[in-house]
């Protein structure tokens, strides 16, 4: 006989199976206790806590509960990302976009390319495994840890995404105290520092956490630059998916075994909903109230999925190739944050 909270679970969650729920019921109180230590010390994003939550629990519970927990933690760091950036597009207007003007948008997409290749060419020098070059590429040049979410998602693989999302979150978070001390001696206005932040830290809640103690001038520019660095992840996971397409393709015409993963859409639905949602944000019909409903509901989904992404980090992998690992991300950021002083120095 079918007990009435497996009937509920069916109903709510169809398919899903008990360990999945058990994995999805326990992201669901560490994002709880991320929120709770963001009101505790906000200068910390929610997001970022979540990974590190998440870090701390599958690094330090035993065995079987780690196998009982990861289906769902799986799960979530995968389905529940890509419903996450779907709804990150209402945050985005074109309007917004294109108060910066051509030149400013333009100069922002040359940062975009620039900290790809810049971030991509480090990694592969120092020989960072798998896909982890275009994963930390992908997460310094746009928004942190979801875009290395929408980047393995495109690519049809998240086995390498874990380490990749540890690096970015813990420069973004160094962001936060670093940026503000660097500006003592760079000494640059309100304006032009909000355009630094929002060119060159990674995750949003990082940006809005760097800028707001400067001023509200310096907030405003940080989050319309980091926005319009945000809606490049349209192409960018486009371009990630064609790429993979084609090395599929390849082996394929060679006679060659095909590269692992799934053979990915030219254009992952994901992407097309975060377009969407962009084009419905600019179009003025969607009301205040449920633009601020679709925010949360964005911050939780990708709260889940962040923690889902933070369970999967070995630290012990990442302590053994931590010489690398740390140099190919340190390296990355002095990129990212010099291309974003080259955007403010054009922009004056």
């Amino acid at each position: 006989m079918v007990s009435p909270a497996r009937r509920l679970q069916e109903l709510l969650v169809p398919g899903l199976s008990r360990k999945v729920v058990a994995g999805l019921l326990a992201a669901a109180v560490l994002v709880a206790l991320a929120f709770a230590g963001h009101l505790l010390l906000p200068v910390i994003p929610m997001l970022t806590l979540c990974v590190v939550l998440g870090a701390i629990a599958g690094n330090t519970l035993r065995g079987a509960q780690i196998a009982s927990l990861s289906p769902g933690m799986g799960w979530s760091g995968k389905q529940l990302m890509r419903a996450g950036i779907v709804l990150l597009g209402f945050q985005l207007a074109v309007s917004d976009v294109l108060g910066l003007g051509w030149k400013g948008i333009g100069l922002i997409a040359l940062v975009v390319a620039g900290s790809f290749c810049g971030t991509y060419l480090i990694a592969r020098a120092l020989k960072l495994p798998g896909d982890q070059p275009v994963l930390l590429a992908s997460g310094f040049a746009i928004c942190g840890a979801s875009a290395i979410g929408a980047m393995s998602q495109a690519r049809g693989t998240t086995k390498d995404a874990p380490i990749p999302v540890a690096l970015v979150t813990l420069c973004g978070t160094l962001a936060i105290a670093v940026l503000p001390l660097a500006n003592t001696w760079l000494n640059l206005n309100e304006l032009d520092f909000g355009r630094w932040v929002g060119a060159s830290v990674h995750d949003v809640g990082q940006v809005v956490a760097t800028a707001q103690g400067t001023g509200f001038t310096a907030l405003a520019a940080a989050v319309v630059v980091k926005l319009v660095r945000v809606l490049m992840l349209a192409p960018i996971s486009v371009l990630g998916s064609i790429s993979v397409r084609r090395a599929h393709a390849a082996a394929t015409a060679y006679g060659s075994t095909p590269v692992a993963g799934k053979h990915p859409p030219l254009v992952p639905l994901f992407v097309l909903g975060f377009i969407v949602c962009v084009l419905l944000r600019s179009s003025g019909w969607m009301p205040d109230s449920v633009l601020h409903v679709a925010k949360i509901g964005q911050e939780i989904l990708l709260g889940l999925a962040l923690v889902g992404l933070g369970f999967a980090i070995d630290l012990r992998n990442l302590f053994a190739t931590a010489g690398r690992s740390a140099a190919a991300a340190l390296g990355s950021w002095a990129v990212v944050a010099a291309l974003g002083l080259g955007f403010v120095a054009l922009m004056a």
